[in-house]
């Protein structure tokens, strides 16, 4: 089992910047992935990062891309992202997710471990 917490979501005005983190506990081994997915009101949830953690490869969104930076410190088992130039259309409830050996880090339903959510509203 591995437990996943999220902080650091907000308000701010587009154009702004937040940063997002998740601690990650519990049986971690060396093939883990951690991803970022979120879900706005009304739409279905979609991909935003990932990282492969025996690689260091890190997968963004097209959408997120240049925009949203990740970074992880494996001695703490902590993910963040970082999303500068922010737009109203990045409004949504963001999730921590994590998993070992997934093939397809863009598939939220690989995807067996999860955290509550966190909100980030952009406004215009």
């Amino acid at each position: 089992q591995v437990q996943l917490v999220e902080s650091g979501g907000g308000m701010v005005q587009a154009g702004g910047s937040l940063r997002l983190s998740c601690a990650a506990s519990g049986r971690i081994y060396r093939n883990i992935v951690m991803g970022w997915f979120r879900q706005a009101p009304g739409k279905e949830r979609e991909f935003v990062a990932a990282i492969r953690r025996s690689e260091g490869s890190i997968y963004y969104a097209d959408s997120v891309k240049g925009r949203f930076t990740f970074s992880r410190d494996n001695f703490k088992n902590t993910m963040d992202l970082q999303m500068n130039s922010l737009k109203p259309e990045d409004t949504a409830t963001y999730y921590c997710a994590a998993g070992h050996g997934i093939p397809s880090v863009a598939i939220g339903a690989q995807y067996p471990y999860w955290g509550q959510g966190t909100p980030v509203t952009v406004s215009s």
